[in-house]
């Protein structure tokens, strides 16, 4: 397995600055629409303690007109360190919604600046800022001047290939007052398709003197090292690689501090936590949640025998008992 330079490794074993909050991690748990609930975030820190999670993106709008708040922004007590994900074009509601977020109890606010979702972008949101990069500025020194926490930012290398701007982009995000940049190394237009361009991400960490975390294509201890050694990026956020996989940051994490590979969960392992999953999810939203854990059961459901039949078995449960003796058919077979 490829190994990390001793004094990079030593630098990575440390806490993570990111203005005047410190982070016992160099690995995050990104934000996810539709995953990273409390539900979710609760099994992820389970195995990474430490790391700093982020909730859903919250939309800055709907803070404004609701008299309460979006369910998506609730945090309990016990999960920090803890991000609020906020998006929106416009700084007046965006520094509003940053201090209703660090009263719930968010250590850092973060711009989501990269969501590809045409219904984001076409107001103004998301990575529709790579191309406004006037409004991305405001926004970040409007949410700064409004919260007394740091504020930070996500995105993407560029809206295209004939617009990848990220160098000059995340130069203004941090003029702007930015603490940390977190760069997927994809395009907008990109998707998931081909493979995260991390060179473009060690271009960035060269230029900025802000921590700059690199996301793409995160799907195993091993890819967070090669990852770093390209990069030279101060940490890594994990996206889909932790989907059915909540173990991820928290291997990751092991091995930045220790040098040691944890064992890879059992079956059994993966299934028990399925079920934690499950449960939690209806216990939080009842039959929504029923109908929400479909897919990560599915996620669950990979890369063993009579996985794909489970998957779609699972994708059509309706109670939490339908569920339960499904997970535990599967691993009585598997421990067989």
């Amino acid at each position: 397995m490829q190994t990390i330079a001793s004094e990079f490794q030593k630098q990575l074993s440390q806490p993570l600055k990111i203005g005047s909050v410190t982070v016992n991690s160099r690995v995050l748990q990104s934000p996810l629409s539709g995953v990273t609930d409390r539900v979710f975030r609760r099994l992820v820190r389970r195995y990474a303690p430490q790391s700093m999670t982020y909730t859903e993106m919250v939309s800055a709008s709907e803070i404004h007109h609701l008299k309460t708040l979006p369910r998506l922004m609730e945090i309990d007590p016990d999960e920090q360190p803890i991000s609020i994900q906020l998006f929106d074009c416009r700084p007046d509601f965006m520094a509003e919604a940053a201090e209703k977020a660090v009263i719930e109890g968010a250590k850092t606010v973060d711009i989501n600046m990269g969501c590809p979702v045409n219904k984001i972008t076409k107001k103004g949101g998301g990575s529709k800022l790579l191309r406004q990069p006037e409004i991305a500025e405001a926004l970040v020194k409007e949410v700064k001047q409004a919260v007394d926490v740091p504020v930070t930012v996500k995105t993407h290398i560029g809206w295209n290939d004939s617009e990848i701007n990220i160098l000059d982009f995340a130069q203004r995000m941090e003029d702007a007052g930015a603490s940390m940049i977190t760069i997927h190394g994809r395009t907008r237009e990109q998707g998931y398709s081909g493979f995260a361009r991390w060179e473009i991400i060690a271009q960035v960490k060269e230029k900025l003197t802000i921590p700059v975390i690199a996301n793409g294509d995160i799907f195993s201890v091993e890819d967070a090292i090669r990852c770093l050694e390209v990069t030279k990026a101060d940490g890594v956020m994990c996206s889909r690689g932790t989907l059915g996989y909540p173990f991820l940051v928290g291997q990751i994490d092991h091995f930045l501090k220790t040098g040691e590979l944890l064992p890879l969960p059992s079956l059994k392992q993966r299934l028990d936590c399925a079920k934690e999953h499950l449960i939690g999810l209806w216990e939080y939203k009842g039959q929504r949640g029923i109908f929400q854990s479909r897919k990560h059961l599915s996620w669950y459901c990979q890369g063993f025998k009579g996985a794909s039949k489970l998957r779609d078995e699972c994708s059509h449960i309706n109670t939490v008992e339908e569920g339960l003796n499904l997970l535990d058919k599967a691993i009585v077979k598997g421990t067989m």
